[in-house]
């Protein structure tokens, strides 16, 4: 894709890394009984563990907000569990690095009745490439400056992006497309688009911090799989439940079809052999900043630190023992390409080889313990986010206590999401972050590990990797997987240098209760839930 793509603007970034930086994400398995038999005119209810605000899609990626927008808006083409893309929207398509084309399939209708026209799915389009509009998307999904032109008569819409994109047919065929009065008002999306969806299901209630009801649309055709299958819902309620021993409960007991459980409750669920869909996400990622002085800035330094981890105990802390070590730095499924650049290339855990690291270095030890250089202590401030439950305080006592062994000082800074954005994005004091970056396609990574530093960009560790960005320059020449061999070695350059160090990937099961579905891309596919009697 594009290795030397940007966003411009802080504001335009961060919304995106609020939602990145330890969002759900990833691929699915699913296991579990069968339901007893196939039920028609059931509402399928499940359980978020916050509120998911502004709903508008162009203006949002919180996990929760897009889990939501799945059953109100389609995507030009879907991606089946290889990757490869299927109709949405779109019954037929063309792409290259530069631009894309696509043909809407016939009949399609906004949940207003209107027919989708070509010039509405542009506007998505356009609104996202617009740098004034500052939507999270811009320069994640669609790049800075990229158009679309639309031709209502044959039903086709040319985008050009704005750089030179490899995955523009996946990242340009996966935006939600909303249309009617919403298109014209933004106001009407960011509070569920009533009658502005090309979804399954258009919202019909909505009350804030507690439930949103959806209800399935009559004439919608169009979808994946069999639109009039049975045991599809007539409506889905969204609770708000923000304790899991409460949705474990209400599982239980047949009150909730479904809801993700990430804590000590999934041993409970599991011992009661639940249907279930899992979730694999990172969580845990080290980031250092290496920004002017920082310890972070000493390649040594950052050598020394992972060689005095053991990541996978800490691994095994932050996520209750579920998880697994990492394999590499794209973990949202399907995967364009699939490989292992992180296996073999971080140092193995060596305290005593962490001190000669140091030592060679030139960092001493004062008559205290404290590693010194130039006068100047070597003292780290960690930061992580509290929304990732309190599995994160706990790995990083853990860090805190291996660092100390190697002569560092120590400050732990726990911060919610906004919190954590705005330091990793504004005020810049910290010294590393164990907050997660996930992303579905390798050049959604490049601004995060390149190019401008906040506020101009989000290259938030001032990173500096001149292989990297090289090997990005050959990758995004080739368009789709044809480049994916250089962003493998493009990964691998990033973890050798430890610019990122990804250790460890949490496994969130989404527990199902007298219902089944499948997750693509960390969500609930809609039409893919089936409800049964028991």
């Amino acid at each position: 894709m594009k290795g030397t793509a940007r966003r411009t603007a802080l504001a335009t970034a961060t919304a995106a890394v609020a939602a990145l930086l330890g969002g759900c994400a990833g691929g699915s398995g699913a296991s579990g009984p069968g339901n007893g038999e196939l039920a028609d005119g059931k509402t399928f209810t499940m359980a978020y563990a916050s509120d998911p605000g502004n709903l508008d899609p162009a203006q949002t990626v919180m996990s929760i907000a897009v889990g939501i927008n799945r059953y109100l808006y389609d995507p030009l083409i879907r991606l089946d569990d290889k990757g490869e893309p299927q109709a949405g929207l779109a019954q037929k398509w063309q792409a290259s690095t530069k631009s894309a084309t696509f043909t809407l399939r016939p009949g399609i209708t906004c949940s207003d009745g209107e027919p989708l026209t070509a010039s509405e799915v542009a506007a998505n389009i356009n609104y996202i490439g617009d740098p004034k509009n500052k939507s999270p998307l811009a320069g994640v999904q669609i790049q800075p400056g990229t158009t679309a032109k639309a031709d209502d008569n044959r039903r086709t819409v040319t985008v050009t992006s704005g750089v030179p994109d490899a995955f523009l047919l996946r990242d340009a065929g996966s935006v939600p497309i909303a249309c009617g009065k919403g298109l014209k008002d933004r106001h009407v999306l960011a509070h569920g688009g009533k009658r502005s969806g090309t979804g399954m299901f258009t919202l019909t209630e909505a009350v804030p911090g507690d439930h949103y009801t959806l209800t399935r649309r009559e004439n919608y055709t169009w979808g994946p799989g069999d639109p009039g299958a049975r045991g599809l819902p007539d409506k889905v309620r969204i609770e708000v439940i923000p304790n899991e021993t409460t949705a474990a409960d209400l599982l239980l007991s047949g009150k909730l079809n479904a809801a993700a459980i990430s804590g000590p409750e999934q041993k409970r669920l599991s011992a009661k052999k639940l249907f279930h869909a899992d979730i694999r996400a990172p969580l845990g990622m080290l980031w250092f900043n290496q920004a002017g002085s920082r310890p972070g800035s000493d390649k040594a330094v950052r050598r020394a630190l992972v060689q005095a981890l053991g990541l996978s105990d800490v691994g095994k802390v932050i996520t209750g023992g579920t998880g697994s070590p990492s394999r590499g730095l794209i973990t949202i499924a399907p995967a364009p390409c699939p490989g292992d650049p992180v296996t073999g290339n971080l140092p193995a855990h060596d305290l005593r080889a962490a001190k000669a690291t140091l030592d060679r270095a030139g960092w001493t030890t004062d008559s205290g313990g404290t590693r010194t250089k130039d006068g100047k202590k070597l003292a780290l401030r960690l930061v992580y986010g509290t929304q990732n439950g309190p599995t994160m305080a706990a790995g990083a006592e853990l860090i805190q206590k291996q660092w100390r062994s190697l002569g560092a000082e120590v400050t732990l800074k726990p911060l919610d999401s906004p919190g954590v954005n705005q330091t990793l994005f504004g005020s810049g004091n910290w010294d590393v972050s164990m907050g997660p970056v996930s992303v579905a396609v390798p050049s959604q990574l490049t601004p995060f590990v390149s190019g401008p530093t906040p506020p101009k960009g989000v290259n938030f560790s001032d990173v500096r990797n001149q292989r990297y960005q090289d090997l990005v320059r050959r990758a995004s020449a080739k368009a789709g997987t044809a480049g994916c061999p250089q962003w493998q070695q493009a990964e691998e350059a990033l973890v050798k240098d430890l610019d990122v160090v990804p250790y460890y990937n949490s496994l969130t099961p989404v527990f199902g209760e007298s219902a089944r579905f499948t997750l693509s891309q960390d969500a609930i596919v809609p039409s893919s839930i089936r409800m049964y009697t028991s």
